[in-house]
């Protein structure tokens, strides 16, 4: 199944029914009075989380979603049907985003979560409503109101407790192959991993957590180069980040200089990503010599002025990874304890956690941004250098008008 983690849909909700002018006409029954029924209220417009889905691709290619429409009023004061409501099951992991104001209407982040985007109408009166001892034979009714109708951005971001940062070919996929059932495809050319994946690692009978793998990172991924920086954004909600490194790169680079590229990209994506709990774990240990592994271990601790800790490990041969799961396994059971029983760390991961999710969304919405300008051909300012002539970018009055875009 393709993955899709970001779509644009328009939902609209239901309008109400009308409300209905009817008069009693019965034989041997005399001013026998109005007796039209209310419409019935418009269906709404739900967002509900699904724990089986795991992509958006439903969307991709049906973009319109509109729910019942209130049926109208009828005689012998018969109110109309209600419209049904329209339930749209996104994964686990959603963020529903108002496309026109970029406002955040809510985060689907537990199986089985609700959340309503769009308010279905308020019913038409009938006529039996405005009856009075002045007026007997009202013929005054009111239409429903119309439904909301919104244009949403939808993104998803996969929950997993620890998430996985590297270059191509740093050896993320095989780790979770290693310390985890999920398999991967693993192969000697870069970008072997396109999508996230996601592993159960189960450290004891009743211990286990999710570990998540994104496409690897290059230098210049801020600016696109690769995949570019997208997939940052799924480790928005990780709770410790693993900074794959190897140490013996077919290209014969310098493991420091590529540990430095990733934190470089990192930085630049949002800095309070940076921030985020990260552990250093230099990887194909087994491919190097003893002294040389010490070496190249504190060349890297230098050049990153790394005080966290640092794991030397083979994925490959299992060398390593299991104390590596344990020791993960042990600070995601402290770091829960410590949530529960001290809100001044949790009130400051929770600032944390609101500034990844701003820095991200504002990184994602600059580059849609930037890559709207480019399918339009506009210019952004940033993008006209002291050479550009500005005469050449005067509206010509006999011409459509040209708008330049800041972005």
């Amino acid at each position: 199944m393709k993955f899709v983690d970001e779509v644009s849909i328009r939902v609209k909700a239901g309008d109400g029914g009308n409300g209905c002018m009817s008069f009693r006409r019965e034989k041997f029954i005399e001013n026998g009075g109005p007796n039209g029924g209310d419409g019935g209220d418009g269906g709404s417009v739900y967002m509900v989380a699904d724990e089986n889905l795991n992509t958006l691709v439903d969307y991709r290619y049906t973009r319109h979603h509109e729910a019942q429409r209130g049926a109208n009023g009828g005689s012998t004061d018969c109110t109309g049907k209600k419209g049904e409501d329209l339930f749209l099951r996104v994964p686990v992991g959603t963020t529903v985003i108002d496309a026109t104001t970029q406002e955040v209407i809510g985060d689907l982040i537990k199986p089985g979560q609700k959340l309503m985007v769009a308010q279905g109408g308020w019913h038409g009166l009938g006529n039996t409503r405005f009856k009075s001892s002045t007026n007997r034979a009202p013929r005054q009714t009111t239409p429903g109101k119309p439904g909301d109708q919104r244009d949403l951005k939808m993104e998803m971001k996969v929950l997993a407790d620890v998430g996985l940062l590297g270059l191509p070919n740093a050896g993320k996929s095989t780790f979770i192959r290693s310390v985890s059932a999920a398999k991967p495809k693993v192969a000697d050319y870069p970008f072997t991993t396109l999508v996230p994946n996601l592993g159960v690692v189960s450290v004891d009978r009743w211990k286990s957590f999710v570990i998540a793998d994104i496409p690897g990172l290059i230098e210049g991924a801020s600016e696109g180069a690769g995949l570019g920086i997208r997939f940052l954004k799924h480790l928005a909600r990780t709770r410790v980040l693993l900074h794959l490194v190897d140490m013996a790169p077919l290209d014969e680079s310098s493991p420091a200089d590529a540990a430095e590229v990733i934190v470089n990209e990192l930085t630049r994506f949002s800095p309070s990503l940076a921030e985020r709990e990260r552990w250093l774990v230099l990887n194909k240990a087994d491919m190097v010599m003893d002294d040389e592994r010490d070496e190249r271990v504190k060349e890297v601790v230098e050049r990153l002025q790394w005080e966290g800790p640092v794991y030397v490990i083979s994925a490959i041969s299992k060398q390593g990874t299991e104390k590596l799961s344990h020791d993960l396994m042990r600070y995601l059971e402290d770091r829960a304890d410590r949530l529960a029983n001290d809100p001044a760390f949790a009130a400051e991961l929770a600032e944390l956690d609101q500034r990844i999710e701003d820095e991200a969304r504002a990184q994602l919405q600059a580059l849609d941004d930037a890559r709207t300008l480019r399918r339009t051909g506009v210019k952004s300012v940033h993008d006209i250098g002291d050479d550009d002539d500005w005469d050449d970018f005067e509206d010509d009055e006999d011409g459509p008008e040209i708008i330049y875009v800041r972005d």
